[in-house]
């Protein structure tokens, strides 16, 4: 396996979408093209519900591994009328949609979102429930920070429909917690675990990262054991991105040469899976492990887990829509973007304009194309069909696997291909070989992070 992940080892894309975003034909995409495909979308899924993401930009100290969208700042004023232009962008969404849409997934990102007051907090969802409804079956998750995620917190999501949450850990070690200026001692994360237990939350969630500046093995076998001492329901297990030529400053708090050798990620990254077998916990999909009690397990079990700009899911919707400074919704046969800067997302709000600044549209094979992705990452499987076969060239894809064939990592088949047990820890380099648009067109520059 070690020199598997040494070969596969090469930037590649995380398929949040497809095309991934350096791809999106933006020159011909238009708002009225948008709003065309989001109405297409929730007409043909008005009875299955949609998606709703909202970005929550606004963080009070810099953590140097992060590569998110995210403003920085200790002033609290700034809640209220970011949640406004939220509530109004969800109003534009509305007036668009002509109906209350049924809401069957809500997720809070950042950012960190419990930067913000328990009381803006239930003012932003019970906003949002004003214009949608909840789904019978629905998941309500939010983003909280293991240091500034108070009981109140807990409760009011709690109140207003959320039961999963995931804490962000990234590692235990305070040296390594120094590099990244994340400080926070295991108690921080053992309190707010036990709470969202004690108050109702069905899944509770740890992210945990390898490859972080000065994070040797141990550093992960400990935390990985601390990890299981409090036994979250999911795990991220999550290669740190670094990517300082796309996030400016935010990764340049420590230099290239105190980050993990190639060979000690690799080590760090086959402990931790062995580890997190040996604890009880399932391989879901790239970077994901949970308990078979959860959610997100037996949705890849009965077949409906699927992938979006929020991760891994436990259903499909047609139509999610992203709310908030630099979010992204998915139309189902398109893409959008909201404009990054705060103020400028403000501004375009309030004069009732939905603030997309670039999007894409899917032809025929992009729709192909993103399926068959979506089976590999979602279902380890995909197979195809005489009419796309009329529209792909079928054996290029196949030869584009030929080596992965011969290392045991997919197996071939007439019109089919089927990723191995020791083909899963690959499925980005496997999905690659679907990429189309990558493969007539190598980026000049590296864009894209390391796939292990």
């Amino acid at each position: 396996m070690c020199d598997l992940v040494q070969k596969y080892n090469v930037p590649g894309p995380r398929y949040t979408s497809y095309p991934t975003v350096p791809y999106w034909d933006v020159d011909s995409f238009s708002g009225k093209q948008w709003n065309t495909t989001v109405l297409r979308a929730f007409t043909e899924s008005q009875d299955e519900g949609i998606s709703v993401y909202i970005h929550l930009p606004f963080c009070e100290s810099m953590c140097t591994f992060c590569g998110c969208h995210k403003r920085i700042t200790k002033r609290h004023d700034v809640e209220l009328p970011y949640i406004q232009a939220i509530l109004k962008e969800w109003e534009l969404y509305h007036a668009l949609l002509g109906a209350k849409p049924l809401i069957k997934e809500l997720h809070l990102g950042g950012g960190t979102p419990t930067f913000f007051s328990l009381e803006n907090l239930k003012t932003l969802i019970e906003g949002i429930l004003r214009f949608g409804k909840k789904a019978t079956e629905m998941e309500f998750s939010f983003e909280g920070h293991p240091n500034n995620t108070t009981k109140g917190h807990l409760q009011a999501l709690y109140d207003v429909g959320f039961r999963r949450v995931c804490y962000g850990v990234q590692d235990y070690n305070l040296s390594v917690q120094r590099a990244i200026n994340r400080v926070q001692p295991f108690e921080n994360v053992k309190n707010v675990t036990e709470w969202a237990r004690e108050i109702g939350f069905t899944s509770v969630g740890h992210d945990i990262i390898y490859g972080l500046p000065f994070q040797d093995t141990d550093h992960v076998k400990e935390t990985i054991i601390k990890t299981n001492a409090l036994k979250p329901d999911r795990i991220a297990f999550y290669s740190y991105a670094h990517v300082p030529w796309l996030k400016g400053n935010g990764q340049r708090g420590f230099k290239d040469s105190d980050l993990p050798s190639t060979e000690v990620k690799k080590a760090q990254y086959e402990l931790g899976k062995r580890m997190l077998g040996e604890f009880g916990y399932k391989d879901v999909g790239m970077d994901h492990f949970a308990l078979p009690t959860d959610s997100l397990y037996k949705a890849l079990v009965n077949g409906t887990l699927h992938r979006n700009f929020m991760g891994y899911t436990p259903f499909k919707t047609k139509l999610m829509i992203g709310l908030g400074a630099s979010s992204i919704s998915d139309s189902w046969y398109g893409f959008a973007q909201n404009v990054k800067n705060v103020e400028e997302y403000e501004s375009l709000v309030s004069q009732g304009v939905i603030p997309i600044f670039r999007g894409h549209i899917l032809n025929k094979e992009d729709q192909i194309m993103r399926k068959h992705i979506l089976n590999i990452m979602c279902q380890f499987k995909t197979d195809w069909n005489e009419e796309e076969e009329a529209i792909i060239d079928f054996h290029k894809i196949v030869d584009n696997l030929s080596e992965l064939q011969t290392d045991g990592l997919v197996v071939i088949d007439d019109r089919s291909i089927e990723v191995t047990e020791k083909g899963r820890p690959f499925v980005r380099n496997i999905s690659m070989a679907f990429d189309l648009k990558l493969h007539r067109k190598k980026p000049d520059t590296r864009i894209f992070s390391m796939t292990v």
